[in-house]
């Protein structure tokens, strides 16, 4: 690709330097107004929230064995499936008609890019894209929510960033990104794009077999973040060297050590309500690579 989307692709990652971004995404109480799908063998799909500026409709995009996008938004939330949807981030080749040359990507703009930008969130650091899911089942009328069910945060997908593109900046002849939602933006400095490596790159890690970007497909406690048995999905339950005490930096947004709390199996963290992306130096956490590295190992199947 002989444009600026070409020149970092062949990077090499900067081991301990990485940042993993934990970044809110998908259907949840605010946007779209209802959990995304667990289907019964596990299965999840995290549905695109309403967009009116979007030239995407739900009914254009793909879902899984189980529903189409269009089924599952009009089934569980009473969206029409003629509706426009923000399909970002967007993860997969089969969910969407592509064109020559297209590679999974995410939008950000406004004050959650600032916070982005601030921690120089750019090349070879991934994104862990996680939502609000629940169970869900078939009935006679359609897909419902299993009754008695709870909501749950889980992560779904994830994407290393091979390159950082101001949509004003964007080249004219990658048109392959032009129905992005974030074309119908403000063209500004503080609206961008994260294109997606080719293959995920980890220093000391044989990880050439993993895509650079990619959805889990079926639910893993694993992939959790709730913790077991809470009655609020933003009480999640984390590794304990996620803790803060005795590190120079903390999870974004994440400073009041009140919202930490030592327990058996790890630690618990009440995470905020506001902001979308939460910034974790693995410089400063070196256990996180590792941490991600499993978790990449046993769940994804891109």
């Amino acid at each position: 690709m002989a444009t600026i989307l070409g020149r970092r692709f062949a990077s090499v990652a900067r081991g301990l330097q990485m940042k993993i971004i934990l970044s809110r995404k998908g259907f949840d109480s605010s946007s779209g107004g209802v959990p995304s799908p667990i289907f019964p063998d596990g299965d999840m799909l995290s549905l695109p929230i309403p967009d009116r500026a979007s030239t995407v409709k739900y009914s254009e995009i793909a879902g899984n064995r189980w529903a189409t996008v269009g089924e599952l938004v009009e089934q569980l939330a009473g969206i029409p499936q003629a509706n426009n949807a923000h399909l970002d981030p967007d993860l997969s080749v089969r969910s969407f008609p592509r064109t020559k040359g297209w590679r999974p990507i995410f939008g950000q703009a406004g004050s959650s890019e600032s916070h982005l930008r601030n921690r120089c969130v750019g090349s070879d650091d991934i994104f862990l894209f996680f939502g609000l899911f629940r169970p869900v089942e078939k009935l006679s009328s359609g897909w419902q929510y299993v009754r008695g069910s709870k909501p749950i945060h889980t992560i779904f997908g994830w994407l290393q960033v091979a390159d950082r593109v101001a949509v004003s900046a964007w080249p004219t002849a990658d048109g392959w990104a032009r129905y992005h939602p974030h074309f119908a933006r403000k063209e500004n400095p503080n609206n961008v794009l994260y294109v997606a490596t080719d293959r995920l790159k980890l220093q000391g890690k044989n990880s050439l077999g993993i895509v650079g970007a990619g959805t889990f497909h079926s639910f893993s406690q694993r992939l959790r973040l709730t913790a077991p048995d809470s009655a609020r999905p933003g009480l999640w339950l984390l590794p304990d060297w996620f803790h803060p005490e005795n590190h120079t930096s903390v999870l974004s947004y994440h400073r009041d050590f009140s919202r930490w709390q030592r327990c058996r199996g790890g630690v618990t963290l009440s995470s905020v309500s506001r902001g979308q992306e939460f910034v974790l130096d693995c410089e400063d956490y070196p256990e996180a690579v590792e941490w991600l590295w499993s978790i990449l190992q046993e769940c994804s199947s891109e």
